[in-house]
């Protein structure tokens, strides 16, 4: 074999690729500047218990890991800025009110997400802290929808979830977790839901998670008005709302191969 065979899913990013890659990188922080987004840039390794620490748990199987020499303790490459962006806003910027981060950088996976998908993504994406309020989720759906036409995406279709919905029809279904419950919901496993749903007395929450897996009709909203762009007018005020919601939108390239996701 080839010394300079590189891994499977790893792959150099030659000239012209990596200019359309770093030009697209640059027009999306721009964008999320104008909508009042401060740049961090977190390390690309941490201890692993600060790594998978609250939403960081569901990425312990996509996490690589190794041994710190200097003291012994287990060190993750991180999979997901995303999680380290939260942890800065809880413990190292202790800001009140609302909170915009962004943030720019490769993130590595144990294994890729498809076939011809990358281990080593490039992610980007934008963080809003301490507004729990529905006008931040409209503000970074209004940002995905901007960042997917920078990078020009077309026939952009987005699907939208709420976990506090789901956490309160599996309250009063008894025997259900959201372990087992969730996997099958982001899968859209309409079957496997089913199946599982089989032994559960009839309900209205039982109906309403069954139809939870189809497709939805579209809603109407009221848009906040769009902004000029790089105004310091944000839609969300700046000391509003509690500081443990949190919104956030992410997009994520390595040539063509990759897709984009909103949380």
């Amino acid at each position: 074999m080839p010394r300079w065979l590189l891994p499977e899913s790893i792959s150099d990013i030659l000239p012209s690729e990596a200019r359309r890659i770093e030009e697209l990188r640059r027009r999306l922080l721009d964008l999320y500047r104008c909508y009042g987004y401060e740049l961090v840039m977190p390390p690309t390794i941490e201890y692993l218990d600060s790594l998978l620490t609250g939403s960081g748990r569901d990425l312990d199987l996509s996490t690589f890991k190794l041994i710190d020499q200097l003291t012994g303790r287990t060190m993750g490459l991180r999979a997901d800025i995303t999680p380290q962006v939260a942890r800065i806003d809880a413990h190292l910027l202790d800001r009140a009110g609302v909170v915009r981060l962004c943030y720019s950088g490769s993130v590595l996976h144990t294994r890729p997400a498809g076939p011809l998908s990358t281990r080593e993504p490039l992610q980007v994406g934008a963080e809003l802290f301490g507004h729990a309020g529905p006008e931040a989720d409209l503000e970074v759906v209004e940002m995905l929808l901007q960042s997917l036409r920078t990078a020009g995406v077309p026939r952009v279709r987005i699907d939208l979830g709420h976990v506090a919905i789901v956490r309160t029809l599996l309250g009063a279904l008894p025997g259900l977790t959201e372990d087992e419950i969730f996997p099958l919901l982001q899968a859209k496993d309409a079957p496997g839901l089913a199946q599982r749903l089989a032994a559960v007395p009839e309900s209205p929450e039982r109906r309403a998670l069954t139809r939870a897996t189809r497709r939805h009709t579209a809603a109407r909203v009221t848009m906040l008005p769009r902004r000029r762009p790089c105004t310091s007018s944000p839609t969300v005020g700046r000391r509003c709302g509690s500081s443990d919601a949190a919104s956030s939108t992410s997009f994520a390239t390595r040539g063509s191969s990759e897709g984009h996701r909103t949380r």
